[in-house]
């Protein structure tokens, strides 16, 4: 069986056990969902179609993942009158498993999908064994941390003044800033949005983390 819902503006075909990314919903993984905007329901040659909507019909879902697509550049240009303007977006999604399509007023069981758990199981004792490996790595990389701004993409020796004028030294301290710090440096050093759009919060965590510095951004 399957079915066509509508859910953040899209519409998707979906059918038991399917995993579908959709526009960010509420809830953590492994919270159940439902989706009551049914536009279709269908099993072989039998479809009923909603007008709009497919009455008492439901899909149950589980939540698997929160997590952000990849980054898009959103770039702005008008001729002859140097207005140009670079942005970088990361769309909000949900990562669903489709646990059942209910027709009849039928409630959601409740019940969840099985496989995650066998995948989980399955794994548990190869995490377990390479647990010690992965923490002295992690020690080893944090040994080697150096902390120097000009680490991150997008920064050259002109920020890196720029930023020690103002106070800013320190990875670490970059690491910290809430959406209220970036608001006020971005202001009083005029970079243009520049911190949010080359995500150097997200890259002074990496850095301290002990991940390689990401390529250079250009700045043009």
């Amino acid at each position: 069986m399957f079915a066509v819902i509508k859910t953040g503006g899209k519409q998707y075909k979906v059918a038991a056990n399917d995993l579908v990314r959709v526009e960010k919903l509420p809830g953590e993984a492994g919270d159940a969902i439902t989706f009551e905007n049914v536009l279709m329901v269908g099993a072989d040659a039998d479809v009923t179609l909603g007008t709009p909507l497919v009455e008492g019909a439901l899909v149950a879902g589980e939540v698997v993942e929160q997590f952000r697509d990849k980054k898009i550049i959103v770039f702005k240009k008008k001729r002859r009158q140097g207005y140009r303007r670079k942005n970088g977006h990361r769309q909000e999604l949900t990562l669903v498993r489709i646990t059942e399509i209910l027709t009849g007023g039928a409630k959601p069981s409740g019940k969840k999908a099985a496989a995650p758990k066998k995948a989980a199981k399955a794994e548990a004792k190869p995490a377990a064994e390479a647990a010690p490996a992965a923490e002295k790595a992690e020690t080893a990389a944090k040994a080697e941390f150096k902390d120097d701004v000009k680490l991150i993409g997008g920064v050259g020796p002109a920020l890196e003044k720029k930023l020690a004028s103002a106070g800013i030294t320190s990875l670490n301290q970059i690491a910290e800033w809430t959406d209220a710090d970036i608001a006020k440096i971005d202001e009083e050093l005029d970079l243009r949005g520049r911190v949010q759009r080359d995500e150097w919060v997200d890259q002074a965590k990496e850095l301290i983390a002990g991940k390689p510095p990401r390529a250079k951004i250009d700045q043009k």
